[in-house]
């Protein structure tokens, strides 16, 4: 798929992966489109890539969907939508006997699951309407085996990797020349796992491997370690289970 030229909607683009993306994507000679919450990390980002278009959105929040879709209809449109934004309620408050458990959940799949669908719907005519378009679905490998302190998080992803692969085959039944990809990240030095010692792989390095499947058209993009995870999954199921839940985490379920 040729990046050049295009103009990409970048969710959750205010730091971390969607900040980075929007960075390598400008310089592919891609128009970018960012959004996020926080108004003073959209400016940081604004004043760091001046070719930046940076609007305050919230995924989760209906009324802030059609407005969104309202003001890039008047910038002229998109090409690409990369749902990157995403939540991770931290494990503490996921206790199973815990009150906000269940409110917890809730926020997850609000922002990672319902809200990649608000945005596809209200976008897809749009992208439908140009000559190559695509959407870009991040799930996680938490979607092929669950974590048991992100449970929920887990779940919200796996809904998004069903509900993406849906996705894809009604679209193409219907002749649709939207293109749909699943991002499976491995785990990403960011704000989001700051607190977690386990391997990680920079956010440069997870665009990169993003870069590198949407050229080559792989529905299906795995980064890093997520592609021997994927292996391991399929054959020992079990091993890769163990491999998310070391014993060290069982720990975090008896406190």
């Amino acid at each position: 798929m040729k990046l050049s030229g295009k103009t990409i909607l970048i969710t959750g683009g205010a730091s971390g992966i969607g900040l980075e993306a929007a960075r390598q994507f400008l310089g592919l000679g891609a128009k970018a489109i960012v959004t996020g919450r926080d108004q003073q990390k959209l400016n940081a980002a604004k004043k760091m890539y001046p070719q930046l278009i940076a609007i305050k959105s919230d995924v989760a929040n209906a009324n802030d969907a059609t407005l969104l879709y309202n003001q890039i209809k008047d910038l002229g449109g998109i090409d690409i939508l990369y749902n990157n934004a995403a939540v991770l309620v931290p494990p503490s408050n996921l206790g199973i006997e815990n009150d906000k458990h269940a409110e917890g959940a809730a926020y997850e799949m609000e922002v990672n699951y319902l809200g990649v669908i608000r945005l596809n719907n209200l976008f897809m005519g749009m992208l439908q309407s140009r000559k190559e378009a695509a959407i870009i679905n991040t799930t996680s490998i938490l979607s092929q085996a669950p974590s048991l302190i992100e449970a929920t998080y887990s779940s919200s992803k796996t809904a998004l990797a069903f509900y993406t692969i849906s996705l894809r085959e009604h679209l193409k039944i219907i002749g649709s020349n939207v293109k749909i990809f699943e991002l499976i990240p491995p785990l990403v030095a960011t704000e989001m796992t700051e607190d977690r010692n386990d391997k990680k792989i920079s956010p440069e390095e997870m665009v990169k491997g993003l870069i590198e499947g949407l050229r080559h058209e792989n529905q299906i993009i795995r980064v890093g370690d997520a592609k021997l995870f994927n292996l391991v999954n399929r054959f020992f199921p079990k091993i890769a289970f163990g491999l998310l839940n070391p014993k060290k985490t069982h720990q975090l379920l008896k406190v």
